[in-house]
């Protein structure tokens, strides 16, 4: 059942049938042809998936995104990074790197990081004599950040699947990403230093002020966010709530530079995408109870202990797999029908569930600038006007540098468990 679910589903996702419906006709067709459930349970299984506290954060946090986005926020976060370490050598690819932290504990979208600073970005770095390929690249790449900072989508999705306190999970993003984000600083500064790129200009004190004070309050919704998680003083969904609030005023009443006769028009923006990622979620519920009745995720585990993995190499043989489905598919739809499966085996083999998980959205959001169905890879093309082919050789070594940082977080757990203990969190 297994087998023929999966392969119905990448032979009709390869004809160009949208995910969610391929994956829906596709477990509709094994159902029908192996058992004798009745179809109108399918109706059933798919609501009650939906009646969930926790995904009403979904909607929440992709409006926070785009109300940051169309207010222009993401503008005074740039300026103050830059003051802070456009002074350093390569000091614009810092920029780029620390304006996508502060930017990624608002959105929590990796697409909303490239549509808001993404073209600020790739500018500022174009006239301070880097390559736009390079600029493109680093942009593209560093968006991903976005993607594994709390309030990250990806992150709560992936609670939600497993069933995990996604506040505790969204604190265990924080420091893999700040480590990926530390990462990318390393390499851009051997980088710049080798090719000459960008020669420091002074420190300036008054600009950090200036600027700091022009971005203290939007840089203050990540923090509210994770003390307030992190104390358990407001759920996860409740946070988002808050935020949206939060940066709703700062776009109205405080810069005035979102005007309120574009709210329709954001709030219906939000409800075309939350609308498309909730559906993957309800038709992949589908999925996940055929394989559970194959007892697919028992036959998976029994792989696993009959190659007599440990934790390590487990995760090891996990990060690949994860990799190459990340390729081919997106991260959304893959958490959805991945991580029911997985869950069970990786417990087996005594991996740790949230290191699981947090590795688990960090190696499929490189399916976000890869090839063929990286998002954010065509978003950075369409932003910087360039062709993806182009694109994608700007990219190659900043998705390296990703690339072995997920690697280097599967080989020490402790980076992403070990605050959360200290915490009292787990």
């Amino acid at each position: 059942m297994s087998v023929f679910l999966l392969v119905a589903f990448f032979g009709l996702s390869m004809l160009g049938i949208p995910l969610a419906v391929a994956l829906a006709l596709a477990s509709v067709a094994t159902l029908t042809l192996f058992t004798s459930m009745p179809l109108d349970l399918l109706s059933q299984t798919m609501f009650s998936s939906m009646n969930s506290f926790l995904l009403v954060a979904v909607p929440l946090f992709i409006l926070v995104g785009t109300v940051m986005e169309r207010g222009r926020v993401a503008e005074r976060i740039f300026d103050f990074a830059e003051a802070m370490v456009g002074w350093l050598p390569g000091g614009l690819g810092h920029v780029n790197v620390i304006s996508s932290v502060i930017f990624s504990g608002v959105s929590g979208s990796s697409v909303a990081d490239i549509a808001s600073v993404g073209a600020i970005e790739i500018k500022a770095m174009e006239r301070h004599g880097f390559p736009k390929g390079y600029a493109v690249g680093m942009t593209l790449c560093t968006a991903t950040l976005s993607s594994i900072i709390p309030p990250s989508i990806l992150v709560v999705i992936a609670g939600s699947i497993a069933n995990v306190s996604i506040g505790t999970l969204l604190v265990a993003g924080l420091v893999p990403g700040l480590f990926i984000a530390f990462a990318f600083m390393v390499f851009n500064h051997f980088y710049s230093v080798y090719y000459g790129y960008n020669p420091p200009s002074p420190f300036n004190l008054r600009m950090v002020v200036v600027t700091g004070i022009g971005a203290i309050l939007p840089m203050l919704t990540p923090l509210i966010l994770i003390i307030g998680i992190a104390s358990g003083l407001f759920t996860p969904t409740e946070a988002a709530a808050i935020a949206v609030v939060y940066v709703g005023v700062l776009g109205v009443l405080v810069y005035r530079t979102l005007p309120v006769r574009e709210l329709p028009e954001i709030l219906i923006s939000t409800a075309r995408i939350s609308g498309t990622i909730l559906f993957i979620a309800a038709t992949s519920q589908i999925a996940a109870w055929v394989f559970t009745y194959d007892g697919l995720p028992d036959k998976v585990a029994e792989l696993l202990q009959a190659m007599n993995l440990g934790p390590l190499s487990g995760m090891l043989v996990i990060f690949v797999f994860l990799l190459i489905i990340g390729i081919f598919m997106e991260a959304i739809p893959a958490m959805f029908i991945l991580i029911p499966v997985l869950m069970p085996p990786v417990q087996a083999i005594g991996i740790d569930p949230i290191h699981f998980l947090i590795v688990t959205v960090m190696t499929l959001t490189l399916g976000l600038v890869t090839p063929p169905v990286g998002v954010c890879l065509f978003a950075a093309a369409q932003v910087a006007n360039m062709k993806v082919e182009d694109v994608i050789r700007g990219s190659l070594a900043p998705m390296a540098v990703l690339t072995l940082a997920i690697f280097a977080l599967v080989l020490f757990p402790v980076l992403t468990l070990g605050p959360i203990r200290l915490l009292g969190m787990y």
